[in-house]
Formats: C-alpha cells, structure tokens, sequence
C-alpha cells in the first residue's frame, strides 16, 4: 500500500514537470467558480480561499488581487474573517484593484485602476478611489464613448504589430487628445 502510494505520488510529480497546471488551472482545482471568456492577466486570487469566489462570464481582471478572507482578526481571536466575493457578468476590474472579502460586484461593471473594494456595488455602476465609490453609470460611460469612437483616433492594429512608422504617426495625432487602439 505504501509503495502504491509513493508510485501514484511520483507519477503526479514527473507529470506536473512535464505538463505543469497555469495559476488559473490550479484555482479551480481548488473551487474557483468562472464563467465563459474570463481575462485574468497578471492577478492574484485568494489561493487558500478561492473556493469562496464565484466569476461570471465576460470578466477581465487586470493586475488585481481578489481576496476573500481578512487575516486582521488572527492575532487577536486565532481566527480569520472569510466571506463570499461574487462578481457579475461583464465586469471589468482595473490594474491594481482590490477587491475584498464579502463583497458582491454586480453585472456590468467598471472599477477603475487602484481602487479598493470594500462594499457591494451594484450592477451599471462605475467606481473608484479608496475605498472605491460609486462615480457614474457604465452605460453613461459607453454611450460617451460609442460618440467618441466616431470622431476621435481610431487605431487598428493590435500593438505588438505596430511598425515605427505607424507608433510615430499615432504619438503625433495623439499630441494634445486620445483616441482608441485594438
């Protein structure tokens, strides 16, 4: 039985080498819950906890962390404070956000860059800051933009495929306004 055992565990070490599981992967072999055409680029999911966040579909997460425990009760009680973190549909959290234990992101989303989510937020919401605050409606923001689009740079080459000549020509158009790139 034992010699079994020890043969079950080398054979799951040489393939881990040999075919080792992406960050992603290994989340939800621990309980991580996402839908379809989830982004994760760059992002830290609460590994000892991932079995408490659920994802929906269409959701990008950039260079965030999402926690769902708080150790600050540790020291004092030997116990940490976990919560669920539910994030809706189409939601999309900005780089360097953090979202907290026991929160609730409704659908359609915006957190903007280094926000820190504290609270539930609910759907067609745009929040920032810290803690992040309520600042707007996404379909406000998209309705902005949808204008934008046709009158503003438009930029149809997606940036690794950028030559010199077309990064210089978009440094100068871009001088004093935005515009939008793949």
């Amino acid at each position: 039985m034992i010699i079994k055992r020890l043969v079950t565990s080398i054979k799951a070490r040489v393939r881990n080498k040999l075919f080792p599981k992406t960050e992603l992967e290994i989340l939800r072999d621990r309980g991580l819950k996402h839908g379809r055409n989830f982004n994760f680029f760059n992002s830290h999911i609460d590994y000892g906890h991932c079995w408490l966040v659920e994802i929906g579909n269409d959701v990008t997460i950039t260079n965030s962390t999402i926690l769902a425990h708080d150790a600050s009760t540790k020291l004092h009680f030997g116990k940490a404070k976990i919560g669920k973190v539910k994030i809706g549909d189409r939601v999309f959290i900005g780089y360097n956000s953090v979202v907290l234990c026991n929160v609730a992101i409704g659908d359609d989303v915006i957190v903007a860059a280094g926000s820190i989510v504290t609270k539930n937020i609910p759907d067609n919401s745009i929040v920032a800051g810290n803690p992040a605050r309520i600042i707007g409606k996404t379909s406000d923001y998209l309705d902005k933009h949808r204008e934008n689009l046709k009158v503003k740079p438009v930029y149809d080459t997606y940036w690794p495929n950028k030559t010199q000549e077309q990064i210089e020509i978009i440094r100068k158009e871009l001088d004093n306004d935005f515009g939008y790139d793949e």
